[in-house]
């Protein structure tokens, strides 16, 4: 989806608060006049309380600030809601059993890559990289699952490549 701006900047939270109400009192054809204005074509057929929430929260993007990069990323790779949910909560549970100063290490073309685990991220030949997924990218030129890399998580069952 295109990043549009609903208004100009608000000063307040409060004065969000009160933009997000006028949003929710709106019907689905005030709704759907919106969502043109908005985002410059027809709205789609979704339910009033979707077409809400998606102009609600364009409103609240715009003057608060979008997802991050990483966010985007799983969300746009998930079939659905609850496997997007899944796969933030064991990366979650993951990293939350390597605590800051591990050292991960793997042999990879017979050079042995040494990770060192950080509060706020993996270092790795002198650079912080957000996820191990990253970081097994920059060794092997590939996109790998980082915990599997690292020998942090069980290889598929079905045999299947990174």
């Amino acid at each position: 989806m295109p990043r549009v701006t609903i208004a100009p900047a608000l000063p307040d939270a409060k004065t969000l608060e009160v933009e997000i109400a006028r949003l929710r009192d709106l019907n689905l054809g005030d709704l759907q006049a919106r969502w043109q204005m908005v985002f410059r074509r027809p709205a789609p057929h979704l339910p009033r309380h979707l077409l809400f929430r998606v102009l609600a929260y364009r409103l609240q993007a715009d003057r608060l600030g979008d997802l991050d990069a990483e966010c985007k990323r799983l969300l746009d790779g998930a079939g659905s809601p609850e496997a997007a949910a899944r796969r933030m909560v064991e990366g979650k549970r993951l990293t939350a059993l390597v605590q800051p100063g591990t050292m991960l290490a793997r042999e990879w073309n017979g050079r042995m890559q040494r990770v060192a685990v950080l509060a706020d991220g993996f270092a790795w030949n002198g650079k912080t990289y957000p996820s191990l997924s990253k970081i097994a990218f920059a060794i092997t030129g590939t996109r790998w699952n980082g915990p599997r890399f690292f020998g942090l998580r069980d290889k598929p069952s079905n045999g299947a490549s990174p």
